[in-house]
């Protein structure tokens, strides 16, 4: 059998899990949610993330595919007023 002692500490670790797996999931996805919309593809795509090799699979796409975005033009340097 278990001890009481054990058994309150698993009961408050269980409790306490859900939480940090949501904490966790949260760190995982907004990245992958900014990169995906500033790449020009739809955000809903980093769900896909949590998915084992289709995320994988994603994450090369992501990184080879040629991204939607257009570059934005260079302004000239600031040359400061001379006196």
């Amino acid at each position: 059998m278990i001890d009481p002692h054990t058994m309150h500490m698993l009961t408050a670790m269980m409790a306490i899990l859900p939480i940090f797996i949501l904490i966790g999931i949260v760190i995982i996805l907004v990245p992958y949610w900014m990169i995906w919309k500033k790449a020009g593809f739809s955000p809903w795509l980093s769900l896909l993330m949590f998915v084992p090799l289709v995320g994988i699979v994603m994450l090369y796409v992501l990184a080879f595919m040629e991204w939607k975005v257009v570059p934005v033009a260079q302004a000239p340097p600031y040359i400061p007023p001379r006196v």
